[in-house]
């Protein structure tokens, strides 16, 4: 019989979703920051802010790269990583709320679609950890 408390878990599953929340992190960190000067009238958000949340999303991009790559994965890491995701889904709401008189129809999108695919990887990190 096999103690299942000290028998080693596999870290696959949860390494795939951090590396493609580091994927698309990284690819809309990028295209904030790269193309803030077009998307800022497009999304109605400043441009200050779209370089902003795009450097900060190649960095956290970078640190999930990081974390996936480690032999274990510290639960409690993961842990900041689901509570992290969590806090941008609410401030992205608080977003689409605050700024709605700035947004456009294609920003509030923008801004509720990708606050629904960081819900949906809050999820899984929290499934897998």
């Amino acid at each position: 019989m096999t103690n299942t408390m000290t028998a080693p878990r596999t870290h696959a599953p949860l390494r795939r979703v951090l590396l493609l929340d580091a994927v698309a992190s990284g690819a809309l960190g990028v295209a904030a920051a790269a193309g803030a000067g077009v998307l800022d009238e497009l999304l109605g958000l400043s441009s200050g802010l779209l370089v902003g949340v795009g450097v900060f999303l190649v960095v956290y991009a970078a640190g999930l790269v990081g974390l996936a790559r480690r032999t274990t994965i510290p639960r409690g890491a993961t842990t900041v990583v689901v509570l992290g995701n969590a806090t941008w889904v609410l401030a992205s709401l608080a977003l689409t709320i605050g700024a709605r008189e700035h947004l456009t129809v294609l920003g509030v999108v923008v801004v509720l679609a990708q606050a629904a695919a960081v819900a949906v990887f809050a999820e899984l990190q929290h499934t897998h950890r």
